[in-house]
């Protein structure tokens, strides 16, 4: 998606006098061509240029606009790796899924929701988990606007909220569990519900008043509020969810293994690369540490119990 384009110049030289203008005429002698044909020189084949590792872009802990150091980490992936490194951008959780599962990419920054869902249909593999503030946790934060009196999410019966995208975890289960706990649902709750498939587009939709209520991620709020706390200023926090695993990094079923084990390895090192650092302390992350399944079972017991409150 992203061309770099290189120029370069070629530096032609004039030919060469002939070395017979050396001479005086006199001393010219015939010159014997052999036309016989010579055997040609072998010749190498060109090298087949790598086949690109492609990347997922799915759960990515910052908002959009911190996509520039993903960037940055692809060409830092690449240098690493040796091959070339394509960033692939969908516009939701599920198609992302889809291309894991397919083999239209390779690897892939998910969402904890997705992640788990992936695990359970066709064994999407974690490799990698990034800490942040020493936590591979994060929560779910419902928002309002900081002059609204809604001090609770009860109190938001009747008003309209921004979830982000179906599969999220924190934008669009949390709250529905939430709710499931208060014995009620979305549909029944809330007056109008609108999808904005960003956290931060749920946060400026707060912000300016086009919702009263949203559910995000409290990495994206966090990060926001650091870097540009003008775009949170006009939100307020009203309730956190428990934790749950962090968004991690995985790869599809099938990656050749030693690829998958390069790849986790430029991942978990990348602190420790001068370059790798800066790119990691852009995005407000410590480091990448090894991915643990076991610290996403809080989000695999919240789905048992809404699937049960289903069947009843």
């Amino acid at each position: 998606m992203y061309h770099f384009i290189r120029l370069w110049r070629s530096l032609f030289c004039t030919a060469l006098f002939s070395l017979a203008t050396a001479c005086s005429p006199g001393d010219q002698q015939p010159v014997k061509v052999n036309l016989t044909p010579t055997t040609p020189i072998a010749t190498t084949p060109a090298s087949k240029p790598a086949k690109p590792l492609r990347i997922g872009m799915g759960g990515i802990i910052t908002p959009k606009e911190g996509y520039r150091y993903y960037q940055q980490l692809q060409g830092y992936l690449a240098q690493q790796l040796g091959q070339p490194v394509q960033l692939v951008d969908r516009a939701n959780y599920e198609e992302l899924n889809r291309l894991l599962q397919s083999g239209g990419i390779d690897a892939a920054f998910v969402c904890a929701g997705p992640y788990v869902e992936g695990k359970q249909q066709f064994d999407m593999q974690l490799i990698a988990m990034p800490l942040v503030n020493g936590k591979s946790v994060y929560h779910a934060y419902i928002i309002v606007h900081k002059d609204s009196p809604i001090q609770s999410l009860s109190q938001l019966k009747g008003k309209s909220f921004a979830f982000t995208d179906p599969k999220s975890n924190s934008g669009t289960l949390v709250p529905t569990y939430m709710l499931a706990q208060m014995k009620t649902t979305p549909e029944r709750f809330f007056s109008r519900r609108i999808f904005t498939y960003g956290h931060d587009n749920s946060i400026k939709a707060v912000a300016e008043r086009h919702v009263d209520g949203a559910s995000v991620d409290s990495l994206i709020w966090d990060y926001t509020a650091r870097k540009y706390p003008h775009l949170t200023a006009n939100t307020r926090v009203i309730a956190t969810s428990e934790p749950y695993g962090i968004p991690p990094v995985v790869v599809r079923p099938g990656i050749d293994p030693a690829l998958k084990q390069r790849l986790q390895q430029a991942l978990l090192t990348v602190h420790q690369n001068p370059e790798g650092k800066a790119i990691l302390d852009g995005m407000l992350i410590d480091r990448f540490v090894p991915g643990d399944d076991r610290n996403y079972d809080s989000i695999r017991t919240m789905n048992r119990w809404l699937a049960g409150q289903a069947d009843r």
